[in-house]
């Protein structure tokens, strides 16, 4: 179960998912609504056993501490670890919840401590990749960090992945790993160096496209 939360701030997306078996449920960026994602886990009998940002960036991390004052669970960033199994949020770590698990991908490129979460072939990306876009980026370097995650980490997954971004900016609120391949204008660059000028040139590209 995969319920999203409209939480504010620019566009903001938060997400609980919850193994239907067992109730034991995961929270992603609670940020600006974390009363509101904690008493719909509470109101529908979910347990929440962990809780993660994205990355450290105010307007994901802002409400932690009224999350853990309602649920207990503090959440945890990339590097962070987890005081009831002791595993670190790190690249490939395996967080089991109940009968399905959460298996963290470190995404660099937005932040150099961006984490896209993988839970039963859905993907909850953050500020890395949303639908038709991709995640800002400072100097070349963030950029080609980006590059490289979107390309070895996010695209290497099936196609039938659907995608949970960080924002609601696109067309639509989430999309599918095969819908961004074929249609995601920063995925279409044939090399880190078009990704780059594409992304130096956005706003242009926009305006041409008549893209928000």
């Amino acid at each position: 179960m995969i319920r999203t939360f409209q939480t504010g701030g620019n566009r903001n997306l938060g997400y609980l998912i919850a193994d239907d078996v067992t109730s034991k449920a995961v929270v992603i960026d609670p940020s600006y609504d974390p009363e509101a994602i904690a008493a719909f886990a509470t109101d529908h009998g979910y347990t929440v056993v962990y809780a993660f940002n994205t990355h450290d960036h105010h307007d994901h991390t802002n409400g932690n501490r009224a999350f853990e004052l309602k649920t207990g669970v503090c959440p945890l960033k990339f590097h962070d670890v987890d005081p009831a199994t002791g595993t670190r949020v790190a690249d490939g770590a395996i967080f089991p919840l109940g009968e399905i698990t959460i298996k963290i991908l470190h995404t660099p490129g937005h932040t150099a401590d961006s984490i896209c979460l993988f839970i039963d072939n859905a993907l909850f990306t953050g500020d890395t990749l949303f639908v038709g876009k991709v995640g800002g980026t400072d100097l070349d370097e963030g950029a080609r960090a980006e590059y490289t995650s979107l390309h070895e980490k996010i695209m290497a997954l099936p196609e039938d992945t659907r995608i949970y971004p960080g924002h609601d900016v696109g067309l639509r609120p989430n999309s599918t790993v095969a819908h961004e391949r074929s249609t995601n204008p920063f995925l279409l660059r044939p090399d880190v160096e078009s990704f780059i000028e594409l992304k130096a040139n956005w706003a242009e590209y926009k305006k041409e496209h008549g893209i928000e």
